[in-house]
This record gives C-alpha cells, structure tokens and sequence, in this order.
C-alpha cells in the first residue's frame, strides 16, 4: 500500500466536503499525520465503524460512511426483495450531515428509508426497525466517546446489531466498493418528494414511549413521593424523551443542567461525555447545593447509558457504579413484580460476564433463570428474540451491562437509558417511601449478599503501533497465562477465542457462546480477573471481581488485583 499515492488520491477527489480538502491541504509533507490518516481503513464489524472524524481511510467522512453504505445496500439487495431501513443519528459532529448522505445512498440503490427528522436516542431506532418491519437500520453515534469521534453501527430486522456473519458479509461487500467512483446517489429532497425517503414523525416517538411506561411497576408510588431529579442529557439525545418519560409517570421536579441541556456535538462542558465519570456531574453536582435532588441522572449522548448520582444521609453526593445501579434495578423489579403478582414463572434476567456476579446470586433468591452472555447487548437482543420466537418474550425480565446499559421490556434490543432513568427514579422514589436512599438500598444487598468490588481498568493503545501492542499482550497472555495474580492461585482459564476452559486439573469445558478475544482468569475465593480489548477504542480493558468479607476488605482486595493488571500490560 503506497500511503502517499492514497494521500494524493484524496487530496485531488475528495472534494464533497471543504472540510476535508482543507485539512488534506494542512497535512502536506507531515508524514506521520498522513499515516495516520490512511496506514488502514476503518474496520466495518458487528459495532459498525468507529473512528476521528476527518480525512482519509481511517477517519469517519463522507467518503467512508459513502462506501460503507453502498456496501450496506447491495448486502441488503442480495438478502432481501424490497427492502427497507431505518436511521438515526445523535448530536455529534456530522451526524446529521452523515445521516443525510446515507439515506441518499440508500435511496439510489432502490431502498426505502425511514429517516428520523430530528436526532434521537439509539434505543428509538432499534424500535423503528421493528416498528415499520424494516430490513435494517443505522444509527450515526460514537456513544460516550470525545467529541472528535463519530461512528455508524448497522442493525438487522430484529433491531439488534448486525451478527458476526451480516458484518462479515457486508464488509466483503463494503471492501468492493471504490470510495469515489463505486457509490451510487440520489438527490436527497428529489427522495423526498417522490417518498423514497421519509421521515419518522412524533407518533413513533410517542408509540416507544407508550412501550417504555408499560415498564413502570408501582406508578402511584412515583406519583406521591415528590422525587426531585438533576438530569443532564450531556448536550446529547436523551433532553425530550427522558424528560417526556418521568413527566408521564408523575415525576414533576426534574431540573435540567442548562449548559449541557441543547445539543451540542463539541461537548464544551464535559470533553468525555461519559457517564462513568465523575466530571460529567460537576455542574449538576454544583446545581444541587441550592436544589437538594434526591438523584441526579446523566445520559450520553445517544441516551443508550445512564448513570446516576445519590446523596447518602450525610448528604454527601456518590456516583454509583454500573455494576451496583444494575444490581438494584434487578432487586427492585424481581421484588416488586414478585410481590404485585406479575412475576413470570419462568422469569429470565441476563447480564454480560464481564459485570457483576452479584447480580446472579440476586436472581437466585427469587427463582429467576439467570444468563451469562459475551459483552455486547446484540447478545441480549438475540436472546429477546430468541425467546419471543418461542412466545416467552413476556419472560425477559431484564438486562444489563457493568458500562451503565440496562434494558426492561423488549420494546428495543439495545441497551436504553430512557426505560433505565424512569425504573431508577421509579426505584428512588419507592425507597424514598420507606425512608432509605439509593445508598442505604446498596448497603442492604452487601449487607445480605456479600460485598462485591467491580472495577474496570482501560490501558490506551493509540496508532499503528497501538494495535500491535494490543496485540502482543493478548498473544503473551494465552502463551503463558499466570499460575496466579496478586496471591491469589488461578483455578480455570477461560479463553474465549479458542471457546474453551482449562482447570487447574487439566479438565477442559467447552463456551458455548461466539468467539471472542477475551481471557477469563477465575481465581480464589471468587476473584477474578478479565481481559478484552475493546471493539470500538484503542484498549484494553481489565475487569476486577474482588470478593470480601467487608468493602475495606473487598477494595483491598481489588488494590491488589488492578495492580497486577497494570503489569500485564507492559
């Protein structure tokens, strides 16, 4: 691959966005930022694309969304007779502009396309997908990534991410297209007129809402115990329906953070848009001194996660981890539908097996089947699904992600932060009835099940030299697992790539789940160690399960564990 021949191709083609030709101009002679530019092209996988956005192979413009597209649509004129596609797109930088040049394509190539008129969450277009029968959809998000990234994941009719196969065939598809003289277009308004192209309106919007309040377990609860809530939609899509939602359930005292309420792709007030982080509270955090909220919520801006903040009864404010806000929902909604009489006899919950085996030992108590699948909610939407094909979809009770998703209901089959912020208020305000905080309700389930510590370590691994360096650790790790990590011996060794377990005995099981580049180290005493590199970022995550007799023991516990992470992965 000559990088300057591609560099000059560019330079004289690329010429459908002045953005783009002015920082091709900018980057003559730099030799490192051309290669940064153009040293791979972006992977098309089951997320989709990901990348900075700008110029070149490896960025997020309209040359690749352009080719990825027409890739997309001759996959789905091969695969289906008529088909259709839903889109959508978040705040960030192009999306909508993104969103525009897709359905342009599609159009051109003989697909109708439903197309929402303003930017919503990622769980409304997993529901119009399902909503209009289409044969797939496309959402133009980065999720919680920084501001100079974009990306386009694909979803199949059943409104999850494409499967490891759709992905591989349209990115042999995709790999066929030239990116300047191979993509077909239509004008975008000609579309429009003629209906090639049309757009969702409110009642689609209304009709996931009517789905999402169906959620709601003890509605007259909400309504009387006067919840106060900050929300901040992190300048994203979560603003209207999050705030439509918790208005339809009774809960009158939202307050919204106004520097992070409009959308706004740049972030100005919290570059990492993740509510993970503490920094993403600090104005709500601040909002709060004169306001006394019982919870503060933050979405992303694809309103897909949410994570919260609660006062403890010092009043201290503490963010509260995916893991725990996972753990209680699943304890409030196994109780209260236990206790109305609508739990189902054969109530299914699931979580990824990277979060919190807390959760399991939860399920247990109340006779709910539980499911450990791979990271990636396609998982939990796949098992929807599956069990509605069965007529047990009513069965699906919830699921969830350590990375603050969780879903309720099967109206979507993606992880959605507006069913997740009205059954955490729900939850806030039914405890606030019994004169218990989010904290004291956590503290319970410790105090009842054992104190579990969940962390998440992210090791960055930018550039060419980045992903060999990914690489060569994964490489090391399955040529010579440890015997042990921070004193503690190591009883199984899970790889998920090769699908199998090895135990300290020698005895060997077989995953029964996709492949995936993952090792497990199950330790003693039920510690454990995961490592995964990410499939939309530079890194490698570590994920820590300290088990202890108290937190100080659990966190001690876990100390010990990251640090012997951190040598990994030198």
């Amino acid at each position: 691959m000559d990088i300057n021949a591609l560099y000059n191709e560019w330079l004289n083609k690329a010429t459908g966005d002045p953005d783009l030709k002015a920082e091709l101009e900018a980057i003559r002679g730099k030799d490192d930022e051309i290669l940064d530019r153009f040293y791979r092209e972006l992977e098309f996988g089951t997320a989709g694309l990901r990348g900075v956005i700008g110029a070149g192979t490896n960025r997020m413009n309209i040359y690749t969304v352009g080719r990825a597209t027409q890739g997309l649509s001759d996959f789905l004129n091969k695969n289906y007779e008529n088909p259709s596609i839903a889109i959508g797109y978040d705040s960030r930088i192009k999306s909508d502009y993104f969103s525009r040049e897709a359905a342009s394509i599609l159009a051109a190539n003989g697909i109708k396309v439903y197309l929402y008129e303003e930017l919503e969450p990622t769980p409304c277009l997993s529901f119009a997908i399902r909503y209009f029968g289409c044969s797939s959809g496309i959402i133009l998000t980065a999720s919680h990534n920084p501001a100079k990234y974009n990306g386009y994941k694909c979803y199949n009719p059943h409104g999850y991410q494409m499967t490891d196969e759709e992905a591989a065939e349209t990115y042999e598809m995709i790999q066929k297209v030239d990116y300047f003289t191979g993509i077909k277009k239509c004008d975008f308004d000609e579309a429009v007129k003629n209906g090639k192209i049309r757009f969702i309106g409110e009642e689609v919007i209304n009709a996931f809402l009517d789905e999402v309040q169906k959620q709601c377990i003890n509605p007259e609860i909400v309504k009387n115990a006067d919840l106060k809530v900050i929300y901040t939609p992190l300048n994203g899509t979560g603003n209207k329906p999050v705030r439509a939602i918790l208005d339809r359930i009774g809960i009158k005292k939202v307050y919204v953070v106004p520097e992070q309420e409009n959308p706004d792709g740049n972030f100005p007030t919290c570059p990492f848009p993740n509510p993970e982080i503490k920094q993403v509270f600090e104005i709500g955090l601040e909002m709060n001194k004169s306001i006394g909220a019982d919870i503060l919520l933050a979405t992303d801006p694809d309103c897909d996660r949410v994570g919260i903040a609660v006062p403890d009864k010092s009043g201290e404010l503490v963010l509260m981890s995916g893991n725990e806000v996972g753990a209680m929902l699943l304890n409030y909604i196994l109780s209260e539908r236990k206790a109305n009489g609508t739990l189902p006899s054969s109530a299914i919950a699931v979580k990824s097996f990277v979060s919190t085996d807390l959760a399991e030992v939860i399920a247990k108590k109340y006779n709910c089947t539980f499911k450990n699948l791979l990271t990636g909610f396609k998982y939990i939407g796949e098992l929807i699904t599956n069990l509605e094909s069965e007529g047990r979809a009513d069965d699906f009770v919830m699921g969830f992600e350590e990375s603050y998703g969780y879903l309720a209901g099967t109206h979507a089959r993606d992880k959605d932060a507006v069913v997740a912020s009205m059954l955490i208020c729900e939850m806030a305000a039914f405890y606030k009835s019994k004169g218990m905080n989010l904290v004291d309700v956590m503290n319970s389930l410790y105090d009842e099940f054992g104190y579990y510590a969940n962390t998440v370590q992210s090791y960055t691994f930018e550039g060419a030299a980045g992903m060999e360096k990914m690489a060569g650790i994964m490489d090391a790790l399955r040529a010579n697992p440890p015997k042990e990590i921070a004193g503690f011996g190591v009883t199984a060794v899970s790889d998920y790539k090769a699908s199998e377990t090895v135990f300290t005995d020698g005895t060997k099981e077989i995953i029964e789940l996709p492949k995936s580049n993952v090792l497990a180290f199950a330790l003693e005493k039920g510690n454990k160690v995961i490592v995964r590199p990410s499939g939309t970022e530079p890194k490698i995550k570590a994920y820590i399960t300290a088990i202890g007799e108290s937190r100080a023991d659990a966190n001690a516990i876990a100390d010990k564990l990251i640090k012997a992470a951190d040598g990994f992965m030198k």
